[in-house]
């Protein structure tokens, strides 16, 4: 009999699930930072559960939030394309399951396993997309329509499943952060948001798809020009 291909036995979720050479499994508490802009890039981490904001500091002191990770998403894999140090702090929104894997580690599955691979440059190709549908976003739309795709986004519209509301942890400062506004302007986007019907509030924010149409359709609730405001 011919002998099973090992390889085909090989799980990527259990190899990012579970401790072994090379890789760990760490709890990070609410607002714990989990490294620092300018730290060594030697690992890249996978959520297994909870959120990640990721920020970025200028020289002038002027931070930006340049993502939120949720669970199934890597970061820091910059370390792989040659990064010696972090370009960015990542920080727990909420409690985190987070499995780091070491540099040497990852470069190793990722030529021996071919699905791991695919996984991989899946996630790779999607967050791609994402970046560049961003800066079209900031490109040609209006801040409410931008923190209107921002929500959406959050929300996981489009993905298999109901959409689940948006968590406190995201706060207006961070939205505001995201889509490059103020915190008075996001503050006035969701309670026009709200009037309208298109969010709600019970303990957490709770998008409609009311929003989504309203985005599709570019109905006036998504104003083009901030300057009716």
């Amino acid at each position: 009999m011919k002998k099973p291909d090992k390889k085909n036995t090989f799980d990527p979720q259990a190899f990012l699930a579970l401790v072994g050479a090379g890789k760990s499994v760490l709890n990070f508490t609410k607002g714990r930072i989990i490294f620092t802009q300018g730290d060594a890039a030697n690992s890249v981490l996978f959520i297994q559960s909870g959120k990640v904001k990721m920020t970025v500091v200028s020289e002038e002191g002027k931070e930006a939030v340049v993502g939120i990770f949720e669970p199934g998403q890597f970061f820091g894999e910059g370390c792989l394309n040659g990064h010696s140090v972090r370009i960015a702090t990542a920080k727990a929104l909420e409690p985190s399951v987070i499995t780091s894997i070491a540099k040497k580690t990852m470069l190793a599955v990722l030529n021996k396993e071919p699905k791991f691979s695919q996984l991989f440059m899946t996630y790779l190709l999607t967050r791609n997309t994402r970046i560049e549908e961003d800066l079209i976003d900031q490109l040609f739309n209006s801040s409410e329509k931008r923190l209107a795709r921002l929500l959406l986004l959050l929300a996981n519209f489009g993905k298999e499943g109901k959409p689940t509301p948006i968590e406190t942890s995201i706060n207006q400062e961070t939205l505001a952060e995201m889509i490059g506004t103020t915190r008075s302007r996001v503050s006035f986007f969701l309670n026009k948001f709200r009037k309208l019907g298109l969010i709600s509030y019970n303990g957490k924010l709770v998008v409609h798809r009311s929003l989504l149409n309203a985005v599709l359709h570019d109905k006036p609730a998504i104003n083009r020009d901030d300057s009716q405001i």
